[in-house]
């Protein structure tokens, strides 16, 4: 194989080679990754004369296509299009047609042209292809777009169109609220939503118990509550319940829905369903239970919902806004509503169903014709999931105007997952956009000295390219509705993502790139559109040059206290920590404040064996200790905890002041934002999540010790809140 046309494809598909690792140290990709993931990429790596013919066919497909698919303008760039046509056209007469976005269109009333000729531009490049002489000019276009998607045509004199793209422009940056934009501090808690305990839910936390939170959040002064992913996952697999992996990032996970206020639930039929004892005694225990059981909820709600469904079937307005709903929804959601009663059906005839790639070969795919026959001949199965996602949708917007209503700044921030699992709706309904045969994950770094491979098939990005960027923009859209904030979880994904192919180990992967600028764009667009604050999880292996673009594009960094340590081993203040920027002490794969200082994560580490010897697990107790140290050291230096609590870690167990005092401490920084976890304010010791376990450990199930209606009412969680709004409005005038 001729090393030339390997080297050239992985230039030109952005696989980079080498890299600059999580500990400062220049590292190659492991020999034969390249390959592999122009494998995956779909090029036949075993045969030469192949590779060549796919590599000159890429080529020539390029050249004859007049214009680029998409072009993301900038504020202050002039427009500029590159037009590839053969040399005997370059003189002809040529026209640019604009048709501006639709509601856009019809308050400007204008489509700008411009008419021209090629060879009175520059001309960047020529090429022959097939025996003809291709020619490419950049065109510099004098009109003035509003911000928007637009769409371009390239037209003949006699009105033949010849070449179409879209246009998109962009503001320079993200989002901010005026009162951040300002120099206002404020403060959140955040919170996994399926943790909360209430008197009312039905054994997970549900949206009700997200307004109620919002309204004990916003009575202790916070501007926002965050959340954890709240993508749908799968109804008929309710045990598939990282929101890490779902189903679709679109769409909402129904388990969230608050049964008890849909329509038509207060009806005598539904009553005496929920009344049954047998179904009041496994309420009682799915609430009481110290870890969600997501089967036993869905077995208390689905059959509810089903029941709830067939009501509202004969109420005429309730089916016409669930008609609207639906329509608008557009083929994503029908995607969804397929998908999940076609897994439905599958497992009610004990066939295997977890998810596309097992379904029978007829059903594989969201566009084959069995699908369509199966949706004709089951409508009202179909039906019932576009059910579950308006009523899901409806909450939450409920929750996001209880919000607003209360004045908080940001309202509720979502959490965008970084992808969706292998046999989700989402990529069954995309097969040309998703690379099946491989996974996005991590090279080894500090979380994960093995390297990491989340299960998430990667978006080729030459297909996001060529789809004019249309399912970025949905997903984008579809998470900053209602939200006053979205956070980007590995938020490298829109510079590079860490590729795995099927049967690799994490650490043989590579890194492929994607069009950063064009994606940030995009981002800032929405984010304007939503009036939505951009925050950008950049932890991990994270080139400077992706933080440079973040901070330059408005995007907000996420910085984690027992990250920030300089190279002696000390830990900077928050008061120097960007003020662009929304800090916080730990996160969802961290331990909390007392299983981190009472290193709980390294003995469960050690008990799941994630550290199978003392060679391994020695140091990291010993890391352990020196950080427990230096934390001491820090917060004595600023005065957040008093001489009460020891300077020596060997005296100093987690307590009440230290907690505390470490949150006000970070309340005192000088970041925009700040989120506090509500497990550290009710002082919890078990993680949420072991990163690198599956079945393990119960991973997205623990909830909270106390019920909401209890957490507001106690001394100690009230002092705190006071102390740190007031450190908040302080940081805000210093």
């Amino acid at each position: 194989m001729s090393q030339s046309i390997i080297d050239t494809l992985v230039q030109m598909r952005g696989i980079e080679t080498q890299f600059v690792d999580a500990w400062g140290k220049p590292t190659h990709i492991a020999s034969g990754t390249k390959e592999k993931i122009l494998s995956v990429m779909g090029y036949d790596i075993d045969d030469q004369r192949s590779l060549e013919n796919q590599l000159h066919q890429q080529i020539s497909d390029a050249w004859m296509t007049p214009l680029d698919p998409v072009q993301v303008i900038r504020d202050d760039e002039i427009i500029q299009i590159a037009v590839r046509l053969p040399i005997e056209l370059v003189t002809d007469t040529i026209r640019f047609v604009f048709t501006l976005e639709e509601h856009i269109a019809s308050a400007i009333n204008d489509s700008p042209t411009l008419t021209t000729q090629l060879i009175e531009h520059e001309l960047v490049n020529a090429t022959e292809i097939e025996g003809s002489e291709f020619q490419e000019y950049l065109v510099t276009l004098s009109v003035n777009l509003p911000h928007g998607y637009h769409h371009l045509a390239l037209t003949m004199a006699d009105g033949d169109v010849i070449g179409q793209s879209r246009i998109i422009k962009v503001p320079k940056s993200c989002y901010t609220p005026e009162p951040i934009a300002q120099g206002k501090k404020i403060w959140g808690l955040s919170i996994q939503l399926y943790c909360v305990r209430s008197e009312t839910n039905w054994g997970m936390g549900d949206f009700s118990d997200l307004t109620q939170l919002i309204h004990r959040a916003a009575d202790q002064g916070a501007d926002f509550v965050g959340l954890n992913p709240i993508h749908a996952l799968y109804p008929n697999n309710p045990n598939s319940c990282s929101p890490y992996s779902p189903s679709s990032r679109k769409w909402l996970n129904h388990l969230y829905i608050d049964v008890t206020v849909v329509p038509g639930y207060d009806t005598p039929s539904i009553q005496a369903l929920v009344n049954d004892e047998n179904f009041q005694a496994q309420l009682t225990h799915t609430r009481a239970i110290e870890y969600v059981d997501y089967d036993a909820v869905s077995t208390l709600k689905m059959p509810i919902l089903r029941a709830l469904f067939t009501i509202n079937s004969a109420n005429y307005d309730f089916q016409n806004a669930l008609d609207a709903f639906i329509e608008a929804g557009g083929q994503s959601l029908q995607t969804l509503m397929r998908y999940d009663a076609l897994q439905a059906h599958l497992k009610k005839e004990g066939q295997d169903y977890w998810g596309w790639p097992v379904f029978p070969e007829a059903f594989q795919s969201a566009d084959l014709p069995g699908v369509e026959e199966f949706a004709s001949a089951h409508p009202d199965e179909v039906r019932f999931y576009g059910f579950l996602q308006y009523l899901a949708a409806q909450q939450f917007e409920a929750a996001s105007t209880q919000a607003k209503a209360r004045n908080m700044i940001i309202g509720l921030y979502r959490d965008l997952a970084v992808g969706v699992s292998e046999g989700s709706a989402e990529i069954w309904g995309a097969k040309d956009l998703y690379v099946t045969d491989a996974s996005v994950g991590a090279p080894p770094d500090i979380l994960g000295p093995l390297g990491q491979n989340w299960g998430l098939p990667p978006m080729d990005p030459e297909q996001l390219y060529q789809q004019a960027y249309q399912p970025i923009i949905d997903l984008f859209a579809a998470n900053m509705q209602h939200s006053g904030a979205l956070r980007i979880d590995h938020a490298m994904a829109l510079l590079r993502l860490w590729w795995v192919t099927k049967g690799d180990h994490a650490d043989k992967g590579g890194y492929v790139y994607y069009p950063v600028d064009d994606l940030l764009g995009i981002l800032a667009l929405e984010s304007h559109r939503n009036q939505t604050l951009i925050i950008g999880e950049d932890l991990g292996t994270v080139p400077d040059e992706i933080r440079e673009k973040l901070a330059d594009n408005g995007v907000y960094s996420y910085r984690v206290f027992f990250f920030e340590q300089a190279q002696d081993g000390g830990f900077y203040s928050p008061s120097h920590y960007p003020v662009q920027s929304m800090s916080t002490l730990t996160i969802h794969d961290f331990p909390t404040l007392i299983g981190y200082w009472h290193c709980h994560d390294l003995a469960l580490g050690k008990e799941l064996g994630l550290y199978p010897t003392e060679e391994i697990l020695q140091p990291l107790y010993d890391s352990r200790h020196d950080n427990k140290q230096q934390i001491l050291n820090t917060l004595h230096g600023h005065g957040a905890i008093s001489d009460n609590v020891a300077r020596s870690v060997e005296q100093v167990g987690m307590t009440e002041e230290l907690n505390y005092g470490m949150q006000v401490h970070m309340a005192t920084g000088s970041s925009a934002l700040l989120s506090l976890q509500l497990e550290d304010w009710l002082q919890m010791d078990k993680p949420v999540n072991i990163p690198g376990t599956f079945e393990e450990y119960p991973n997205w199930k623990r909830k909270l010790s106390r019920n909401l209606e209890d957490i507001f009412t106690q001394p100690e969680v009230l002092g705190l809140a006071q102390r740190v709004d007031r450190a908040r409005r302080n940081a805000s005038t210093s």
